[in-house]
This record gives C-alpha cells, sequence and structure tokens, in this order.
C-alpha cells in the first residue's frame, strides 16, 4: 500500500468529535501517513496535534499537516454571492491579519451559535444555550454541529443529519446567517502569511449553491492552488470534471475525507491526496512546516 494522506480533518476545536490527540491516534489506527487538521476559523488544536504526533506517532508514522478551513463569500457566477469554504495550509498562524479575521469569525460564530439556540429554547426545544456554550473549547468557534449534537441528546432528533435537514441547515426556520471572509481577501492573507489555499467541494449539489467553473478559473487567477476533488460528496462524473478542470487550469488536485468523527459517517482516509499533490503544495509554502 503507498503513502496516504487525508488532507481535509476537523477535531473539537471546530466541529469534530475527536479532540486533537483522538485525531492523531484515530488517524494511526486507520494506517495513514498524513493528516491534516482543519477546523473552522481556528488553530488552537495545532499544539495539541503536535504534541499527540511527539508522544504517540513515532518518527516515520504520521505526519500532520497544519491548516485551516475558512468559509468564505464568492460570487456564484450566475449573478449572486454564496458560501464557499476554503482550506489553507502550512500558513503563520501569527499573521496579523489572519488572526484578527480568525478571531472576528470565530466570535460571530458563537454569538451565531448562542442565538440559533436561544430562538430554539424560546419555542420550547430542550436546549439551554448557556449549557450549550459552557460546553464549547476556549477558543473553539463554536457551530451548528453543536447544536445538533445538543438535540440528538435531548432525544429531539435521531442524527445530525437530521437536525440539519429539519431545523438547522439554510432552508430550516432556525438558520441564521453569518459574515463571511471574502474570497480573495482570504486567499492574499493566507498566501501573505506563506500558505496555500485549496478549494473545498466545490462541485458538491448536496450541499447547495456552487460556483462555476468560470469562477474557480478567475480564483486560480487570483492566486488559488489547488480544488479538492476526490471528497464525499462528489459523485464519478463531477471527479472527471474537476480533474479535467485542474489539469486544464494548473491547479492541485487533492483528495479529502472531511472526517468530523462520529457527527458524519464518513470514516478517515476515506478519501486520499496523490503524495506529488502534497509534494506541490508543500512546495509554495513558507509559513509554517508539516509536523513529524
Amino acid at each position: 500500500m503507498g503513502v496516504r494522506i487525508d488532507l481535509h480533518t476537523h477535531s473539537t476545536e471546530s466541529d469534530g468529535t475527536d479532540t486533537p490527540s483522538e485525531l492523531v491516534a484515530t488517524a494511526i489506527a486507520a494506517g495513514l501517513d498524513v493528516i491534516a487538521l482543519t477546523d473552522h476559523d481556528t488553530t488552537a488544536g495545532w499544539a495539541e496535534a503536535e504534541r499527540a504526533v511527539r508522544e504517540h506517532g513515532g518518527p516515520g508514522r504520521l505526519r500532520v499537516v497544519p491548516g485551516a478551513e475558512l468559509s468564505c463569500a464568492c460570487p456564484d457566477g450566475n449573478g449572486r454571492t454564496i458560501t464557499v469554504h476554503l482550506l489553507a495550509y502550512l500558513f503563520d498562524p501569527r499573521s496579523t491579519a489572519l488572526a484578527e479575521e480568525q478571531s472576528r469569525l470565530r466570535a460571530e460564530r458563537r454569538v451565531r451559535l448562542r442565538a440559533m439556540a436561544r430562538r430554539m429554547a424560546d419555542d420550547g426545544f430542550p436546549v439551554d444555550p448557556d449549557e450549550l456554550m459552557a460546553g464549547l473549547p476556549p477558543d473553539s468557534p463554536g457551530g451548528r454541529p453543536h447544536l445538533a449534537r445538543a438535540l440528538v441528546r435531548a432525544g429531539t432528533v435521531a442524527s445530525v443529519d437530521e437536525a440539519f435537514a429539519r431545523y438547522l441547515g439554510g432552508r430550516g426556520s432556525y438558520y441564521l446567517p453569518r459574515t463571511d471572509t471574502p474570497v480573495h481577501r482570504a486567499i492574499d492573507m493566507i498566501t501573505d502569511a506563506g500558505g496555500v489555499t485549496v478549494l473545498a467541494h466545490p462541485f458538491a449539489a448536496a450541499r447547495g449553491p456552487m460556483v462555476t467553473s468560470e469562477v474557480i478559473a478567475e480564483l486560480a487567477g487570483h492566486g488559488l492552488c489547488g480544488v479538492e476533488i476526490d471528497h464525499p460528496d462528489h459523485d464519478p462524473q463531477v471527479r472527471d470534471r474537476l480533474r479535467a478542470l485542474a489539469a486544464e487550469l494548473d491547479l492541485v488536485p487533492t483528495g479529502s475525507s472531511d472526517y468530523h468523527g462520529t457527527n458524519k459517517t464518513i470514516a478517515i482516509g476515506q478519501e486520499t491526496t496523490a503524495p506529488e499533490s502534497l509534494d506541490r503544495l508543500a512546495q509554495r509554502c513558507t509559513g509554517s512546516k508539516i509536523i513529524g
């Protein structure tokens, strides 16, 4: 078996259910060689992941790519502005502009989460906003999966997916919007911080509105480095389209599970990235190093 690389995973520092240490252990148990820790709008898990690699991974057993997932406002190519996700890798977290923007986003996510929980509590749902917020890690951005898990624990829904489908999704009655970072600014901030950006699951129709191929081409011209192709939400036809587009635009093709622990049924390492793709990304980075 060749080198197995999963470049999109989440921990309890955002909306996953594994702590960073548990995530490292899960990756080792799954036989992975490299994972990227890409929590939403935070780098808080980096230090714990590094300690776990040093203590449990062992040299040559597992490496961790420090990263984050950024929610961005982006033209969709059809006259609307939608949310897209950027995976950012190997940037310097001390970059002032980036740190300030991530801090703003985390604060806004927490305000939004409390407001959604308050609305549900006021309508009689068995949700305690104060208890919900107190259960978050101090630097966690907080998000709808935390509220979804509270609904599961209360027996209101059977699963996180059901909570999103009935109440918390973009069309749900308790959904509240947020102010995302303009995508061009996000690319610039990560580039200035010595990192690289990859557009996450761009043609995942089940997630909602998508950008056009023309928008991806424009983002590539602005400095986008790669595109996530092999993702659980992309069918074979979509992957073929994206692979051809990546080749045309000289974008680095990646593959990732988008692992969230028990929040999703996806297994870590279910989708993987070719070693040469990681090499291409790493060669362009000057901000941080791969751990391990």
